[in-house]
């Protein structure tokens, strides 16, 4: 079985995207369109791995649509869950948390975010 039958296939980013349930096609294409916009910036290190989307197909589940990225941006993992109603707000949902989330790895080592100097006892200016 390809990689076209079974709902995975690859953005630009080197992250597949994979879809199990009653997904169609229109849902996953605005899912990878939301997924590349939310990694493919300019200066984020190498992004790659996997977003798996799923819809339950019981109608009892409440929300039926679940979303659960396992990416690695440079070589910090992102991980992120979400569950929505519909197949626009997951995918939403992902961009929001996903664009966060790599936001934070991106500079989780810039000392020019820091806006104070320690206080005297922990090491600062002495006044």
């Amino acid at each position: 079985m390809t990689a076209e039958h079974n709902g995975a296939r690859e953005t630009t980013a080197a992250v597949r995207v994979r879809a199990g349930g009653e997904v169609d096609e229109e849902s996953l294409a605005y899912l990878r369109e939301k997924v590349a916009a939310a990694l493919e910036r300019p200066g984020l290190p190498p992004v790659s791995g996997e977003v798996r989307v799923q819809r339950a197909s019981a109608h009892h589940v409440e929300p039926p649509w679940s979303g659960r990225s396992d990416i690695r941006v440079g070589t910090e993992p992102v991980v992120v869950q979400v569950h929505e109603a519909s197949a626009r707000e997951l995918a939403d949902g992902l961009h929001d948390r996903l664009r966060s989330a790599t936001e934070r790895v991106a500079h989780r080592g810039d000392t020019t975010r820091r806006t104070a100097a320690p206080p005297p006892w922990r090491g600062g200016p002495q006044k």
